[in-house]
């Protein structure tokens, strides 16, 4: 396969007189795309149909995407089909290159990327700097691993044979992914599955599609060949249903709630499709008397109110041994109010809105309920920013029947409560259907290896809050998600083993 030549065309956007002002900003005003990429080629919607992207933080609009349906995700799958043979068969060392080059093109267009990804999620640039290196790396580990998936030899138990297992790329991946990490959680589902010789069609939220079109304008320059990587943007449902249906679709992986996570599995039961869900998660985090109290409070910050609390591994339950648990909650608050809210591209800005006016009234909703209950607001009680906006908030004495202690809380807001004992507070820990991650701040080494074991979480950090990366199998037990993503994991996830037998005699 030669590397495609890029060629500059009508499907990026110009900057217009009426443009968002941040626009002004972009250096390569190329990676702001409006159309779909579909078979190397940059795709409108029939009738020119079109939805806009909005800045959450000004409601100003960035851009009006392609809005494609059920018969362009065929399309896509076409191509990904066509394209599939020639692909796979390439050699793991060409592979490796073109994932290599997208990668240093990643990063040389880091601060662009995170521009287009404040501005279209909100988040603080300094965070969505943070996710494009993140992004990138996920792509550098998987240009490393394609070279590896080497063949596998059996000692064999019959006389005169030669066995051998090897791994084969899957077929044609489907990738749908959130608007709360619109770079890395593309990166990871798709450099896995092209390196392990899987072409790739996407799906990102109508939220934040501009990303992942960006990705795909450095893809394109990156020489992926035509069809081996598309992007279809439009309403979710008709397109991902037409997905599941496909025969010729042979994974889905998707990163959102275990609600639709569910009805995703359902729908791809009928034919046999290989699932990678990473879904809904409800962390708890557990801090014990012997714990450093500064550190312990540095740790709960870090947890709860990255991303403006729009996480999956975000520590939303929040248990303080009862001795340190006054002086836990003083001080936690006192950081806690100090937070800056604003939009994401203001100077030192840390919570920046939530994505969507549903999620602001989730969040008031927990709050009110937990006060109903009992619970005391210790912080929070300031006017917001903008009409997406939650001021972070502070609730302590939070008993386990509130609505924030048993639903996944997308908002930044935190919920503490005492406990006494460790049985008891690894039985409420575990007390719920999510599996995804669980914090725990204890100096005891002992104890740390024990609650490793007794916690039901796929995840579990110690004394730390960053724990992801390229290398790491990252993913949940129970209904938090199937399978594992990042490390040699998410890229066996992309391969069916063959067994081969052979006569020698």
């Amino acid at each position: 396969m030669n590397a495609i030549t890029h060629t500059v065309d009508a499907a990026s956007v110009p900057v217009k007189a009426n443009a968002h002002p941040a626009l002004s900003r972009l250096r390569d005003g190329r990676l702001l795309r409006e159309m779909a990429y579909i078979d190397g080629r940059w795709t409108g919607a029939p009738h020119d149909a079109r939805f806009e992207v909005r800045d959450p933080a000004s409601s100003l609009t960035i851009a009006r995407v392609s809005r494609l349906g059920a018969d362009e995700a065929t399309q896509a799958v076409d191509a990904a089909a066509r394209a599939l043979p020639a692909w796979k068969t390439l050699l793991p060392q060409e592979r490796s290159a073109r994932l290599r080059a997208w990668y240093d093109l990643i990063l040389d267009a880091r601060e662009d990327l995170a521009l287009i990804m404040t501005l279209e999620q909100g988040k603080p640039l300094s965070e969505s700097l943070g996710e494009i290196s993140y992004a990138a790396s996920f792509v550098e580990w998987y240009a490393e691993e394609a070279k590896r998936l080497n063949v596998e030899s059996v000692t064999s138990h019959l006389p005169g044979a030669e066995m051998l297992v090897r791994r084969e790329a899957l077929g044609v991946a489907v990738l749908l992914t959130p608007w709360n990490f619109p770079a890395a959680m593309l990166t990871r589902k798709a450099a896995a599955a092209l390196a392990a010789g899987c072409t790739v069609v996407a799906h990102p939220s109508s939220y934040t599609p501009l990303s992942a079109l960006a990705l795909a304008e450095l893809a394109e320059r990156a020489g992926l060949p035509a069809g081996v990587f598309n992007i279809v943007t439009g309403d979710a449902e008709p397109i991902a249903n037409r997905f599941c249906d496909d025969e010729r679709v042979r994974v889905v992986s998707f990163t959102g709630s275990t609600e639709i996570g569910r009805k995703i599995a359902a729908r791809c039961a009928p034919t046999m499709k290989r699932l990678v869900m990473e879904l809904g998660g409800h962390a708890p985090l557990l801090v014990f008397d012997d714990a450093n109290l500064e550190k312990a409070v540095e740790i709960a910050m870090a947890a709860k109110f990255a991303t403006s609390g729009q996480d999956c591994l975000a520590a939303n339950r929040i248990y303080v041994q009862r001795s340190i648990y006054p002086a836990f909650c003083e001080a936690f608050g006192k950081r806690i109010a100090g937070l800056k809210m604003g939009p994401g591209l203001e100077a030192d800005t840390e919570i920046g809105p939530l994505m969507h006016a549903n999620a602001v009234i989730k969040a008031n909703a927990q709050i009110d309920d937990a006060v109903a209950r009992g619970a005391r607001r210790i912080v929070g009680a300031a006017q917001p920013a903008g009409p997406l906006f939650v001021t972070p908030t502070l609730l302590s004495d939070v008993p386990d029947s509130a609505l924030i202690m048993s639903e996944e809380t997308f908002a930044p807001v935190a919920a503490v409560t005492p406990f006494d004992t460790e049985d008891e507070v690894v039985m409420r820990a575990n007390a719920t259907e999510y599996g995804l991650v669980a914090y725990v701040v204890t100096e005891n080494g002992a104890r740390a290896l024990r609650l490793g074991r007794l916690l039901e979480y796929g995840m579990v950090a110690v004394n730390r809050v960053k724990i992801t990366g390229a290398p790491v199998p990252f993913g949940g037990m129970k209904q938090s998600g199937v399978g594992r993503e990042g490390s040699r994991h998410g890229l066996e996830a992309f391969t069916d083993l063959k067994y081969l037998c052979v006569d020698i005699t």
